[in-house]
């Protein structure tokens, strides 16, 4: 069976930490979908770890990791993550798979990324300028390069070609930045992946499925940021839902079992689009101090902003989500107020739906407010009782989206999560 663990929101729901969590208890965690422009943040012997493309379960030795078919992979990010992982005692070549149909982020798409980007001017979405985009164009245009080319004589040759193409149409932006100044690296990081374990993806996990291995699919970005159901256009370019499992690792959709879907207490965005709940204030600034909400991959300030349980019961329908967890509860420890959305305003007229196009629409998120806890919730721990004002909060939002909360996060520490 494969249990799914995916973000609810905009993504930097804390994840990472979440799959860490529950890593012991599966045999496979597997990448699905994304590439470098998800951060997956972790804390190993004390140490804070930012994970872009390897699976959040490689720290535990008995655990293996697989990167999925539907997976933009950057060989210059792996290597170097590689390399910080290795110095933790963790050898990759002996708990690292690679499925060969994952399609390659080559030097191109990162120039045409941000060739793109720079066009856009205002309207930019607020792009990592990882190349995400545009590789996964080149997927969807049958022309991208996979991981299995490595091992072919050709795919050098098929290189060169991809690589004309990208640079009529960088001709095309008028942008001015050379493709060759990152080759040296990216071909060196180019033959450290080939001494990886590069395997058929799809005959590997369902064979270890055949065998009663136990498997957690592992998602980047959030719910919201779907290419298909996210905040269009402001969205990343794969299918980051439940879904995504299926095209993304091979498997039936019968496999999956539980959807374990992560949530912040609060709610965070990086980049552009539309936020109904946005704080533009000091209340909006606490939070992100509090938080630390800088983006992992970026490092850009996180806008922040009250819980919308609109766009989550959304993301939980989408998702077929079983049982969710809330991260951060502990950021919200100080506040005497809290609110949440329960409703938009739109165009004057109540609504608990997410509209096709928000920013067409005049949109007010409708607020009820809750007393805070205003206690250190730090040092809670399974068994202990929540404080009153925390466990209504989460009561209100179980009964509101009709799935319950079962996990707890208090902290950023591996064990900081109540088990409720």
């Amino acid at each position: 069976m494969i249990d799914v663990i995916l973000g609810l929101q905009w993504g930097d729901e804390g994840k990472g930490k979440i799959v860490d969590y529950f890593a012991p208890q599966y045999d496979i965690i597997a990448r699905f979908q994304g590439g470098p422009n998800a951060g997956h943040t972790l804390y190993v012997q004390g140490q804070k770890i930012v994970l872009h493309q390897i699976p959040s379960g490689v720290f535990h030795p008995h655990t293996t990791n697989l990167i999925g078919n539907g997976v933009v992979l950057d060989a210059v990010t792996l290597k170097r993550e590689c390399e910080t992982v290795k110095s933790f005692g963790v050898d990759v070549r002996s708990n690292l798979f690679i499925s060969e149909r994952t399609h390659l982020i080559l030097p191109g798409h990162r120039a045409l990324d941000k060739a793109s980007e720079l066009q856009k001017g205002d309207a930019k979405i607020g792009s990592t300028l990882k190349g995400i985009g545009p590789a996964y164009m080149d997927k969807t245009g049958r022309n991208g390069l996979r991981v299995g080319d490595l091992l072919h004589k050709s795919f050098t040759s098929n290189y060169i070609k991809l690589r004309l193409k990208h640079q009529r149409l960088l001709d095309n932006f008028n942008f001015q930045e050379d493709i060759s100044a990152g080759e040296d690296e990216f071909f060196e990081a180019i033959e450290f992946l080939r001494s990886l374990n590069i395997v058929s993806g799809e005959y590997f996990i369902n064979d270890a499925l055949a065998k009663g291995k136990k498997v957690l699919a592992e998602g980047a970005q959030g719910s919201m940021l779907d290419i298909d159901f996210g905040t269009f256009p402001f969205v990343t370019s794969s299918s980051t839902i439940t879904a995504g499992v299926c095209n993304g690792l091979g498997v039936a959709p019968q496999k999956i079992r539980d959807v374990l879907g992560v949530t912040k207490a609060y709610c965070t965005r990086v980049g552009s689009g539309p936020f109904p709940t946005e704080l533009n204030n000091d209340t909006g600034e606490q939070l992100r101090q509090i938080g630390s909400e800088f983006g992992a991959t970026t490092g850009r300030p996180r806008r922040c902003g009250w819980i919308d349980l609109v766009a989550l019961n959304f993301a939980c329908m989408v998702n077929g989500v079983t049982k969710l967890i809330m991260t951060k509860a502990d950021v919200l420890d100080q506040f005497e107020t809290l609110q949440v959305c329960t409703a938009y305003n739109i165009d004057g007229s109540p609504s608990t739906q997410v509209p096709f196009q928000i920013t067409r629409v005049e949109l007010e998120p409708i607020l009820q407010a809750f007393p805070g806890w205003q206690t250190n919730s730090t040092g809670i721990t399974t068994g202990q009782p929540l404080p009153p004002a925390m466990d209504s909060y989460i009561a209100f939002i179980n009964q509101h989206l009709g799935v319950p909360i079962k996990w707890v996060s208090n902290g950023p520490g591996r064990d900081q999560i109540i088990s409720l």
